[in-house]
């Protein structure tokens, strides 16, 4: 049951970070192994999500509901290789100017063999998707240092 929380600073805003991190058809242009994208059953607070994920021989569909509030994205798992997913993102604007985000992964395979050979991979597999979307946020918004408050 691999899980996976980080807490970062950034220098842009809750609003745009809310806004790159909601805009889930542009993953496939930036994000590791995701190599489709389709969003439907939108309504303004909620959204059903295809990711098509690709690495080597392995290709799976995952099919989630995205509930969209003012400063939290929560992402819970309806189909595909899983038992359970469920992430989240939590946008905190600081006094100071920029933003925290809170971001929280949390699933289990359905298959547990699949699972013990993903499972030391999944730890860099989830780091290179956090520094893709800080990437992304740097190419959107302008390169800025980004700090990471778990040291």
């Amino acid at each position: 049951m691999p899980k996976f929380t980080d807490v970062k600073n950034f220098p842009y805003s809750a609003a745009q970070m809310y806004e790159m991190v909601g805009d889930i058809e542009s993953y496939p242009e930036f994000l590791p192994w995701c190599i489709g994208a389709r969003v439907y059953n939108r309504t303004e607070k909620t959204l059903h999500a295809d990711l098509i994920i690709g690495f080597k021989m392995f290709r799976e569909r995952f099919t989630s509901s995205v509930k969209l509030m003012d400063n939290r994205i929560e992402v819970d798992y309806i189909k595909g290789p899983l038992k359970y997913l469920h992430n989240h993102w939590q946008f905190t604007e600081n006094k100071a100017g920029g933003c925290t985000v809170d971001f929280l992964v949390d699933f289990e395979f359905k298959n547990k063999l699949f699972e013990k050979m993903i499972g030391g991979f999944f730890t860099e597999a989830v780091s290179r998707m956090i520094y893709a979307f800080e990437g992304r946020a740097n190419k959107l918004y302008g390169s800025a240092d980004v700090y990471n408050t778990n040291s």
